[in-house]
């Protein structure tokens, strides 16, 4: 197949490219290198099936090559990049959303939109279905990368009910790996690179607050899924690991798996958006894609560290 990635330069993306490269598709990266690197697609450079450009979705997209299938992961993910850049964010998965879709309407295109976990907001159910409508602040400090997200899923159904646009969503809890960025604030990276640095480890509030982390190699695996499972057209799927641990716990583990002598302490919370709670229900990626995460918590961030810390010390 021929099949573009918009924000192919990022953490994810980067993954994704090289994994359909790896199975013989032709690959059109696109990515404005806001937030991606240009460090995690070198390894790809040489290859004559891939191809990037730097461009913004949000801007035109009519020299776009002929396409089979897209996969849209065009946006700031993390929050100090979406609160540096909140408007591009907004654009990002409003404008660049509609763009995407009506290219992939042109082209007779299958369309992934790659959607999040934090359109649950600070969410009343536990664990998070796909039936569950958000606890969302329309005007918090989250709402530019929350909100544009949600419009986002809302423009991608109205092309495929209307338009017949073959599209689904899929909603990404939080992702861990090699190529993440060591600035980006979140949980791994911030512990990680704390840990190594013999900094302290910072914990924001009590650390009672849980996450589910999955590895970045499971998570591409559902996004390929989702995009070539027959009968997805219109779907939305939560991709992510329900292995659930408090923020403290998380802090407590690597620093065991580092061997880091650095204290841990706790510091006020950021945000007031802050989600208390966030574990996914796959129940549905188990039974339609056929998907669930291999990859275990403590295997993750061996191969994690490993790569930060060859980072850090080049």
């Amino acid at each position: 197949m021929k099949i573009l990635v918009a924000g192919g330069a990022g953490f994810i993306g980067s993954h994704l490219c090289e994994r359909l490269l790896a199975e013989g598709d032709e690959v059109y990266c696109l990515d404005n290198l806001s937030t991606g690197q240009r460090a995690n697609i070198e390894p790809l450079a040489g290859q004559s099936r891939f191809h990037f450009r730097e461009a913004d979705v949000s801007e035109s997209l009519a020299d776009e090559p002929a396409v089979d299938a897209i996969f849209h992961l065009a946006s700031p993910a993390s929050p100090p990049g979406y609160f540096q850049r909140p408007l591009e964010t907004m654009l990002a998965n409003s404008l660049g959303t509609h763009r995407l879709l009506a290219l992939a309407q042109r082209q007779g295109a299958r369309l992934l939109f790659a959607s999040t976990s934090e359109v649950y907001g600070d969410p009343l159910e536990h664990p998070q279905s796909e039936t569950y409508w958000g606890n969302v602040n329309p005007v918090g400090m989250r709402s530019c990368y929350d909100e544009s997200k949600r419009f986002g899923e809302a423009i991608t159904m109205v092309y495929v009910q209307k338009y017949g646009v073959d599209a689904r969503v899929v909603r990404i809890f939080n992702t861990y790996g090699p190529r993440s960025d060591p600035d980006d604030g979140r949980l791994v990276p911030n512990f990680v690179t704390q840990a190594l640095r013999g900094t302290s480890l910072t914990v924001y509030g009590d650390g009672s607050q849980t996450r589910s982390l999955c590895y970045v190699s499971d998570l591409v695996e559902g996004l390929v899924r989702a995009l070539r499972t027959p009968g997805t057209r219109g779907g939305i799927f939560n991709l992510g690991n329900p292995d659930e641990h408090t923020i403290l716990e998380y802090a407590q583990i690597i620093k065991r798996q580092t061997a880091s002598p650095s204290p841990i302490v706790f510091v006020d919370m950021p945000s007031e958006d802050e989600p208390t709670r966030r574990k996914p229900d796959i129940a549905r990626a188990r039974e339609v894609l056929g998907w669930e995460p291999k990859v275990g918590l403590s295997e993750g961030l061996d191969r994690t560290i490993a790569w930060f810390r060859e980072r850090l010390d080049r």
